[in-house]
């Protein structure tokens, strides 16, 4: 979907103080992915083509965090209102002609086929088609939202502040969201009106409806679904919007042929992708950029990151995935083993209790309990590859950097730091002594019944 020639305006200006936070409010994450972040992607969705950014005094996270993405910046210093901050990006939007969709940084879970429906109808003014659209919604508590009227043929009549509402007004369900969309060609004699002559000496975008209805232009609504336009001014928002976030996450899985035994219990990253039959169990954790192909298995308490699984492979319970981590087909990963940044190709094994990090491991290689990739001398990480069908003991540490040949077996125990032939056998350990009869008699000596002590009878009456 696209809208050829649109531009958005994101108000992002706000200090954000009711999060208590140093980070910058738009900053913070839903689905691990930043909340400026999520409005952009929808942007990317339907091609808009400019995007001003209103920022305030406190921008300078905002301008790191847009590093390399193509976007303007207007400042909004002091913040008067919306439509003062509408008005700081017409400079951005010199000479622009198209649609102009003006959205809030802090609203993430908007969707682009909503944005889509409002550019069109701006995009259809030649066919006398509303120059103003403002998208509505009906929450289950109006409470204190502005008002939509509107005349029997859904045209958009005013917004109506709940202060100023009177009672009948006060009944309307259909509420407003801030979200707008103009004529880009209308948008300054829109704004060129606009009065802050109001108890908190604002300039309110919403007066563009009265303005537009003067100027003979016609103002439409469009309805969204309340959770849609979730706005987030503290920390109980962001965790409502995220709780949101991972709803949909949940049903798109499932919709597309993945599992989820409890879905309630598993959480997604923003580009989570599951194949078809993805059997996931409850209580596992995505993290950001993970892939999981066809018919694999995610076992319960799992916690995956940055990390790709191929088909039929099997991971967990309790296993953890880092950054890097590329399991193979059939590949099987048990409980409480570790992966960082390692590749185990098809077939090969680490059941339980270890920490792989930095290596290449061959086809069909077992990586027994308890064994540890000694990848990091405090100062710099190295790297260990072991052949196909080589065997590692339970117990043994593989001191980085190393090679450790095919079909090669590593005796439990063992601490191994130098490089092991193709189908060799190698130990590391201190030979084992024996001293027969030692225990029974160390037994014998220890459960003998302790004499009492001697007391002084005399010594004691004496004091």
């Amino acid at each position: 979907m696209s809208v050829r020639n649109a531009a958005a305006v994101i108000l992002a200006a706000g200090k954000g103080t009711r999060m208590k936070s140093r980070r910058h409010k738009v900053l913070h994450p839903i689905g691990g992915r930043a909340m400026i972040d999520h409005i952009f992607d929808r942007l990317a969705d339907i091609s808009v083509a400019r995007q001003i950014l209103v920022v305030g005094s406190d921008r300078q996270q905002l301008e790191a965090a847009m590093a390399g993405r193509k976007v303007d910046f207007a400042v909004q210093e002091p913040q008067l209102g919306t439509g003062h901050a509408v008005m700081q990006a017409l400079p951005a939007l010199a000479g622009h002609q198209g649609p102009v969709l003006v959205l809030y940084g802090d609203t993430p879970l908007i969707r682009s086929e909503t944005l889509a429906l409002m550019l069109a109808q701006i995009g259809d003014r030649k066919s006398a088609g509303p120059g103003l659209v403002v998208l509505g919604f009906r929450p289950e508590d109006p409470g204190a939202y502005g008002r939509l009227v509107t005349d029997d043929d859904g045209n958009l009549l005013r917004i109506v502040e709940y202060k100023d509402a009177s009672p009948a007004e006060r009944a309307i369900g259909l509420c407003n969201s801030g979200v707008m969309a103009f004529d880009g060609a209308l948008l300054p004699r829109l704004l060129q009106p606009l009065r802050n002559d109001n108890a908190k000496g604002e300039y309110y975008l919403t007066d563009t409806v009265a303005i537009a209805r003067d100027l003979g232009v016609k103002a439409a609504v469009i309805e969204a679904p309340a959770d849609d336009l979730l706005g987030v001014n503290d920390r109980a928002d962001l965790a409502m919007a995220e709780a949101v976030f991972q709803k949909r996450m949940r049903r798109a899985a499932m919709a597309a042929g993945a599992t989820l035994i409890a879905p309630d219990t598993v959480y997604f990253s923003h580009d989570t992708k599951l194949g078809r039959d993805v059997l996931i169990e409850p209580q596992v954790i995505f993290g950001p950029h993970v892939e999981i192909e066809d018919d694999a298995i995610i076992r319960a308490f799992s916690h995956i990151e940055g990390a790709k699984i191929a088909t039929k492979a099997v991971v967990g319970p309790y296993a953890r995935l880092r950054p890097g981590a590329d399991i193979g087909k059939g590949v099987k990963i048990g409980n409480f083993v570790e992966i960082k940044n390692a590749r185990l190709d098809e077939g090969a094994k680490a059941s339980h209790l270890s920490y792989i990090g930095d290596a290449t491991i061959g086809p069909r290689v077992n990586i027994g309990a308890g064994t540890i990739f000694c990848n990091y001398d405090g100062f710099a990480k190295f790297h260990t590859s072991i052949g196909a069908d080589s065997f590692i003991g339970s117990n043994s540490a593989l001191v980085a950097p190393l090679h450790i040949g095919e079909g090669a077996i590593i005796g439990a125990g063992s601490v191994i730091s130098r490089a092991v032939d193709d189908g060799d056998l190698a130990l590391a350990r201190a030979e084992q002594t024996s001293r027969p009869g030692w225990a029974k008699k160390f037994r014998a000596r220890k459960s003998r019944p302790k004499s009492a002590p001697k007391i002084d009878h005399d010594d004691h009456k004496s004091r």
